[in-house]
């Protein structure tokens, strides 16, 4: 009986969805220029009704049959031409069921097939999410086809595999500081976690980040369990010439490789997604370390979502809006003069729609896939918070509702959880926070490398080059992470870096949020304190002395690192303090210990600046062109979040630096590998917390 209800139930909503592309066939037939059926039989108007009817069912079967084995084939196109591409294909497969539709002769061009195959891909797709959110089935269906899953088990609710053990989903929310979320959850902006965390299935906790407070740093600790030598976002290697950026896939993957003695959190059946490094996973998407490696490996993301066309129609109407959107938000901000803010123009609206909608979805879409394949480890980041927070502000209001939308997708992953292979535990968690406070140059009217280099007694540098001679260029400096993964969809490489060439004498100055990186570099070593002063009387004094400056890490001859403030220093190997504690607002000891680290690497900079922090305000100053930051220490950006199950073994204590979660996540691993599977094969996870599948929508869906 049950499978015959199944049937019955398939049977009716494949009806439903060729009654619902006849009308628009026949409606389009009637309306558009250039577009006419043949002359089906039958009086009247039944005849163009059977006409639209046969094209329907021609349309249908041709797209099911051709569609897959077509974008399968374009997996080397770069991603953002195959969203392009489908219009065109998808028109393609429409002209084709037009041709070969027995009804009399008919008539339509190919751009015009376009047009007809988008309404059709908009009639269906509705006409399946309206059934979909009434039947269990269906929906599950959907999830599947979402993750390019056409073949395999069964998908049921509860139909855990006997003995599997629990995985784990890690999401996550990039640059979301505790405190924001502690007041999203108390204004309603995330429902799902608030939720979670009434009902005492879940436990949050603030985690400190290294004196690197950027996702770099944190995803290299969290997923490989070493991010030493990592001093920055951007730092540049004196032994060997190199300019490393996080974010590129050349240094990404040299990153990885150097820690190719450990085998990662992921590895194994694990998964990433989205991330900038692997973490061991068998199977990476839209992950920067390896997409230079496996272009082919890197676009299946991209497939598995692109595969239904209906996908391309709803992310583009997405992307449009988002963009809309944020033209009206920026002009809004101007109109108002609302301050800080920074320059939203160029192509960032369209970084920030893919970011915010492109990227979000096909990694959720990805996740899913996974949950439903019963892979044992997902991690996966959503960057859109991070790349509004950058330019709208921490806790603007554009910026709270991609929160919102952020835990629409949390709640769509955790509704997964019972229809997978296996119980899973949905863990929430943040690789930083942002710090708000209007930029250097804005708060001082000029750069730090302005200031470095006039201090120096070297020339003004260009003003076209004024950010900090970042390797990405001033503009491209901002909102980097979603930059570089918009630029390798679209054009399958990896964005060309300026060379860091040596010249004699002058400095370089790199950027990573309110960090800033001095090197000189026609010496290969480190210089002290007295090297620099013997080369440059009173840089340091003018850096420390400066307003915008907290303090600067440099070395001493005989005294070790020093952390130089305005009224004092400090000796970080002995604690000894002359003066005021320059550490002190930083947050003194545990300050210290953070930067005393960093001082440890081999490509710690010559200089490490520190922008000036206030305590009342919570402001800091960018070295960038950024009204949101993170990267040094100051403020949100060095609090993150982890919100786990309460099944999980409870931290002890506020965890310090990204290897201590890459520990303790590695043994919650390891511990629901051993632990025995319940009565009934499941065991509590944060997708079976009354969280209803059938209402929550798609990701891309408004």
């Amino acid at each position: 009986m049950a499978r015959w209800r199944s049937v019955s139930r398939a049977l009716a909503r494949t009806v439903a969805v060729w009654l619902a592309a006849t009308a628009t066939l026949a409606l389009l037939a009637a309306v558009l220029p250039g577009f006419r059926l043949g002359t089906g039989p039958g009086p009247g108007p039944v005849g163009p009704l059977t006409a639209a009817g046969t094209a329907a069912a021609f349309t249908g079967v041709l797209g099911a049959v051709l569609w897959p084995l077509v974008v399968r084939a374009l997996l080397l196109v770069p991603a953002l031409v195959l969203a392009l591409l489908v219009f065109a294909l998808d028109g393609a497969v429409v002209f084709l069921a037009l041709e070969l539709v027995p009804e009399g002769p008919g008539g339509v061009t190919l751009s015009t097939a376009a047009v007809v195959a988008a309404a059709l891909s908009a009639t269906t797709s509705a006409v399946r999410g309206a059934l979909a959110a009434r039947d269990d089935e269906a929906y599950r269906r959907r999830l599947a086809r979402l993750a390019g899953r056409r073949a395999g088990r069964r998908i049921r609710a509860g139909a855990h595999l006997p003995g599997e053990p629990p995985g784990v989903v890690f999401l996550q929310l990039d640059g979301v500081g505790h405190d924001v979320l502690v007041r999203a959850l108390r204004d309603g902006a995330m429902p799902t976690l608030a939720g979670w965390l009434s009902s005492g299935s879940h436990l949050l906790t603030p985690w400190r980040t290294d004196w690197s407070s950027q996702t770099g740093a944190s995803q290299l600790g969290i997923l490989h369990g070493d991010n030493h030598d990592v001093p920055a976002f951007r730092w540049y290697e004196k032994d060997t010439g190199r300019l490393m950026v996080c974010n590129h896939p050349s240094s990404a993957a040299e990153l990885e490789r150097r820690r190719a003695d450990r085998p990662g959190l992921l590895a194994g059946d694990g998964a990433s997604r989205g991330n900038l490094f692997s973490g061991g996973a068998g199977q990476s998407a839209l992950v920067l370390s390896v997409s230079g490696r496996s272009v082919r490996r890197d676009r299946s993301g991209y497939f598995a979502y692109f595969a239904d066309p209906a996908n391309a129609l709803r992310t583009l109407g997405s992307l449009l809006a988002e963009v809309g959107r944020e033209l009206v938000q920026a002009a809004r901000q101007r109109l108002r003069d609302v301050r800080p803010r920074v320059r939203r123009g160029g192509l960032y609206p369209l970084v920030r729609a893919f970011a915010t909608v492109v990227e979000r979805d096909v990694v959720v879409a990805a996740v899913v896939g996974d949950m439903l394949a019963g892979r044992s480890a997902v991690y996966a980041d959503l960057v859109a918070y991070d790349e509004v927070a950058h330019h709208s502000g921490v806790e603007r209001p554009e910026t709270l509702q991609v929160l919102r939308r952020l835990d629409r997708c949390i709640a769509l992953v955790a509704g997964v959880a019972r229809y997978a292979p296996r119980p899973y535990e949905v863990v929430v968690l943040s690789d930083h926070g942002q710090s708000q406070g209007p930029t250097f140059a804005q708060a001082y009217g000029r750069t730090l490398e302005q200031l470095v280099r006039e201090a120096c007694g070297a020339a003004a540098p260009d003003p076209g080059h004024a950010a900090g001679r970042q390797p990405a260029g001033p503009d491209r400096g901002r909102g980097a992470e979603a930059r570089t993964a918009a630029q390798l969809a679209l054009y399958g490489r990896e964005p060309a870096a300026e060379a860091a060439e040596p010249a004699a004498g002058e400095p370089l100055v790199l950027a990573s949020g309110n960090l800033g990186l001095v090197y000189f570099r026609d010496v290969r070593h480190r210089l002290t304190l007295e090297d620099v002063e013997e080369r440059h009387p009173g840089l340091v004094g003018a850096l420390a002395g400066h307003p915008g400056v907290g303090f600067v890490l440099v070395r001493g001859a005989g005294r070790g690192p020093l952390a130089v403030g305005a009224r004092g220093v400090r000796e970080l190997a002995t604690g000894a303090v002359e003066g005021e504690d320059p550490l002190a607002v930083f947050g003194g000891d545990a300050a210290a210990e953070a930067v005393a680290r960093t001082d440890s690497f081999p490509h710690c900079a010559d200089l490490m600046v520190n922008s000036s922090y206030d305590p009342v305000t919570g402001e800091v100053h960018a070295f960038e062109e950024q009204v949101g930051s993170h990267g040094g220490l100051g403020g949100g950006q060095g609090r993150p979040f982890l919100l786990h199950p309460a099944s999980l073994r409870r931290p002890p204590g506020e965890p310090v630096g990204a290897e201590a979660l890459h520990r303790l996540f590695a043994g919650w691993l390891a511990e629901l590998r051993e632990a025995p599977a319940g009565a009934d094969g499941t065991r509590g996870a944060g997708g079976t917390d009354g969280t209803d599948v059938n209402a929550v929508a798609a990701p891309g869906q408004k």
